[in-house]
């Protein structure tokens, strides 16, 4: 695989994770400022995952009839506009409102990282898929840390308005970088491509692959259990600690996606061919359950900090694993499709869990946690007994 479009996708699935992350340490902000309830504030950050819900099998599969490049290329153009428009919610007589539609938006055009990951199965072989799946994944970890970064540094440092207009900047440069050096991989005719028109029941072919239904299932309750910390942990630190900010916020998120990074950049790419798909799954479905459960009960910053990489890791080797053993069980010309149903799937799990989260926050701190680690057991019980 060559440099430069390695690069570009590389960009492309980091600009996504960016605009994801980038309310993060924002968020109680928005509850005081807007006078936006819990539950509001959850349905601001499940928005953008709804949209790519919706959005992610079908840009992969528009992507597997007109190719890989123009999807992303759009998709790009679509995040320049969404965060502009974040950038200006506050100048708008109803600023709430336009958060929402910059999210959704915003949800709509990253629903295309599906074409980022067809296009890395596109160009690399069976044996090589992990590693060019976890490559993605590192570009999940940098946008995860400059996201958060952004909003809580560009928030404190510049106002308001600079996490949007500096989120925009990035996806402007990726969407300039991608034109111009981005090539279409070796296209890969689809099945019946001579309907003229996309197909429908995209889940129920992925589902009836070998070990689809565990895959995906594993893949959802995983992605939950980490989008209720993901939703939850800038509240609780806000209520946990004394004088908590969203700068200290920012710095917090930047940590937890600078070991994503090493998480995916190095240990998984690093030791994913020789320890297999399958065993990196049930170890990061432990390791999560064992992460969540600390965080719970961490009782101050420094004890945060040293048990939530445990959780990162474990999310870390779940989901590239996830993705190469569906990539592996996929027809030619089908990887698209395929990986839109597993992106999907991913982004329902990013709407269950910021609301599940929101609703157990209410009961008590601890509460979403235990109940994270406890739904990662269930997970690598169900993959231990029909993986």
């Amino acid at each position: 695989m060559r440099r430069s479009p390695l690069l570009a996708i590389f960009l492309t699935v980091m600009i996504d994770l960016l605009g994801f992350g980038l309310i993060l340490p924002l968020m109680p902000l928005y509850a005081e400022d807007y006078d936006a309830s819990k539950a509001t504030v959850g349905l601001l950050f499940a928005s953008f995952s709804a949209m790519q819900f919706l959005f992610a099998p079908l840009w992969g599969r528009l992507s597997d009839r007109i190719g890989r490049r123009p999807v992303i290329l759009v998709g790009l153009l679509g995040s320049v506009l969404s965060y502009t428009l974040f950038a200006l919610a506050e100048t708008t007589p109803a600023p709430l409102a336009v958060l929402f539609v910059s999210r959704i938006a915003a949800g709509v055009f990253g629903g295309t990282v599906t074409t980022a990951f067809a296009y890395i199965a596109d160009v690399t072989s069976t044996e090589e898929r992990g590693r060019g799946m976890a490559l993605v994944g590192t570009a999940f970890g940098v946008g995860f840390t400059l996201g958060p970064a952004l909003g809580g540094l560009g928030h404190h440092v510049l106002g308001s308005m600079a996490p949007g207009f500096l989120a925009a900047g990035f996806s402007a440069l990726a969407f300039v970088h991608c034109l111009l050096v981005l090539p279409e991989p070796e296209r890969h005719a689809a099945p019946h491509e001579e309907e003229g028109r996309l197909r429908t029941g995209s889940l129920g072919r992925v589902l009836r692959l070998e070990g689809a239904r565990t895959l995906l299932l594993v893949s959802f309750i995983s992605v939950s259990a980490f989008a209720i910390f993901e939703s939850t942990l800038a509240l609780l630190a806000h209520e946990r600690f004394e004088n908590w900010t969203p700068l200290a916020n920012g710095w917090l998120f930047a940590y937890i996606g600078f070991w994503l990074i090493v998480a995916q950049g190095w240990f998984v790419r690093r030791y994913m061919k020789r320890v297999g798909e399958r065993r990196f799954i049930r170890m990061g479905t432990l390791c999560l359950a064992l992460g969540l459960l600390a965080i719970g009960y961490a009782k101050s910053p420094w004890l945060l900090g040293a048990v939530a990489p445990v959780a990162v890791f474990g999310l870390a080797m779940i989901t590239p694993s996830v993705a190469s053993l569906l990539s592996q069980r996929a027809r030619q010309g089908t990887q698209g499709e395929v990986q839109g149903v597993n992106q999907s799937v991913q982004s329902l799990a990013r709407i269950v869990g910021p609301l599940a989260g929101g609703v157990l926050l209410g009961v008590g701190l601890q509460v979403p946690y235990e109940v994270g680690a406890a739904a990662m057991l269930l997970a690598f019980l169900i993959d231990l007994r029909l993986g």
